[in-house]
């Protein structure tokens, strides 16, 4: 390669994380979160902010810093996580994306910005899909490198068509940008020359994703093992311990290992990916964990709200819009609102009808609150006398966390005060989990000043709620919904069997 300009590398990528149980996702939902195609994918990478995916910018940011390059980007997609992607929708980017890497041939790299939990209406691996495509296209010397979401469920397939898989190392999720910058370091080293190998071990493991924070616990120190790992043996590019998504119900969940050794050594790839992956099974029985029961949570909020606990962050981990869920459940809500709890705020309570009937009413206007007016599977009728205090347009751009930086929509937003309780409830038209503070702050809460927060989010709020409700301040609830970490709840069709913490009695054999 001896191009004036430097190397030209094609950029693309699909993010999605495919929840089996919710419904399927379809082309509105990416054309109201990201789909952002060719020069302008540049543009806005290149921006001081933006609505696409950290990687993006993160990637550019280092290639820039690191010599010349020509970005040849294509097409970057990206939904809320819910349903597989309706067939025709993904069919249509992966055509979109062969014509575009078609046309910008001959091209001297490939970086994938992909989530890695995607799957489609009839295709269960549509992330291996998308890799072998590249391949196929660009052929076997373009070097192609791809970076994943650590909830990614990882394909034999998609390991075969790249050179090197880069998986996140924190969750909640702050590095993206950090691990776009490591693709970029390694696609520059194979540009340069440098061989890479691979080895690929998947465990009979599919953790509830409250196990998987990178703080503390069984998952925190895998993760720790393999940064020593890189630090110490220079023959290691990268060893990424993937935690998987277990809502995908397909044969390919499960944790998984991928290391990518430098100079061809397929045996130090080998070693590392063995000794990451017994030391992971070796903790398999502390990957899980107890809820707490609706009554005893509302119980701790009324103490603080009446000042004899601290304030207290209450997160509906069962129902997380950034894990399938519609945002819509009234279990925790109601339960707040019956007893009082003073000095409460919830959000963001999901339901496009009632913020526009708020919106029609305005400001200031007293009328009955029907949250979920139309029923689904989890999503119960809960009415209440209410009042308007603030609308907004939901349009923010994110302080803290997994959201810093970035620009976010919420749709037509409302917040309202539930008149008895004075529970105060931000309500969005968009299905997005309240990890920024922003989304409660752009209308009007002081969160310095709750005594009790409820949250629908798994555990991206711990990011950007850290500044006022420590860990020894959360409380995860035990209720129902699409995203319940309380895994006999559902009925699985596709997951390998068996496999832990689903089925108790486990056995892992190493790979001969």
């Amino acid at each position: 390669m001896d191009r004036a300009g430097g190397p030209r590398i094609a950029v693309l990528g699909l993010h999605l994380e495919a929840n089996a149980f919710a419904p399927p996702t379809l082309l509105e939902d990416f054309t109201r979160q990201c789909l952002v195609r060719g020069a302008e994918m540049t543009r806005l990478a290149r921006a001081e902010t933006s609505h696409m995916p950290g990687e993006i910018a993160g990637f550019y940011r280092r290639m820039d810093a690191t010599g010349p390059w020509q970005p040849v980007p294509v097409l970057i997609a990206a939904a809320p996580p819910g349903g597989p992607i309706e067939q025709a929708v993904f069919l249509g980017f992966l055509d979109e994306m062969a014509a575009g890497l078609a046309a910008a041939l001959p091209l001297d790299g490939v970086y994938i910005a992909s989530h890695g939990a995607s799957s489609a209406t009839a295709d269960e691996d549509s992330d291996g899909t998308l890799a072998a495509m590249v391949r196929r296209i660009v052929g076997p010397a373009v070097p192609v490198v791809c970076s994943h979401d650590l909830h990614c469920n990882v394909s034999e397939r998609l390991v075969e068509a790249v050179d090197a898989l880069v998986v996140y190392r924190t969750n909640p999720h702050v590095d993206m940008a950090e691990r776009a910058a490591e693709s970029a370091d390694l696609l520059r080293e194979i540009l340069a020359g440098m061989q890479t190998a691979k080895a690929f071990i998947r465990l009979p493991l599919t953790p509830p994703s409250v196990t998987l924070l990178t703080a503390a616990g069984p998952y925190a120190e895998s993760i720790a093992e393999a940064e020593a790992l890189m630090r110490a043996d220079r023959r290691i590019a990268n060893a990424s311990v993937a935690a998987g998504f277990v809502f995908s119900d397909l044969p390919k969940c499960g944790m998984t290992v991928t290391v990518t050794a430098r100079d061809g050594d397929a045996a130090a790839a080998r070693a590392a990916a063995l000794d990451l992956a017994q030391r992971l099974w070796a903790r398999h029985a502390r990957f899980q964990r107890r809820l707490t029961p609706l009554d005893e949570a509302v119980a701790m909020a009324g103490a603080a709200g009446r000042g004899e606990a601290p304030p207290l962050l209450i997160a509906d981990v069962a129902d997380n819009p950034g894990g399938g869920g519609r945002g819509n459940t009234t279990y925790v809500l109601r339960a707040l609102h019956e007893a009082g709890v003073a000095g409460a705020a919830a959000g963001v309570l999901v339901d496009p009808a009632l913020a526009a009937e708020a919106h029609a009413l305005g400001e200031g206007a007293r009328f009955e609150a029907v949250f979920n007016r139309v029923e689904d599977q989890f999503g119960q009728r809960f009415a209440a006398p209410a009042r308007v205090l603030a609308l907004r347009d939901g349009q923010g751009l994110g302080r803290r966390g997994i959201m810093a930086g970035r620009r976010f929509d919420l749709g037509p937003s409302a917040l309202l005060e539930l008149e008895g309780s004075g529970l105060r409830v931000v309500v969005g038209s968009l299905r997005r989990q309240l990890a920024e503070p922003r989304m409660l702050e752009m209308h009007g809460i002081d969160i310095a000043a709750l005594r009790c927060l409820l949250v629908k989010s798994r555990g991206h709020f711990r990011a950007g709620f850290d500044e006022n409700f420590p860990d020894d301040r959360i409380i995860e609830v035990d209720v129902p919904g699409l995203t319940s970490p309380v895994l006999g709840n559902f009925n699985w069709s596709r997951l390998p069997r068996p496999v832990f913490p689903i089925d108790q009695a486990v056995e892992w054999r190493e790979p001969g």
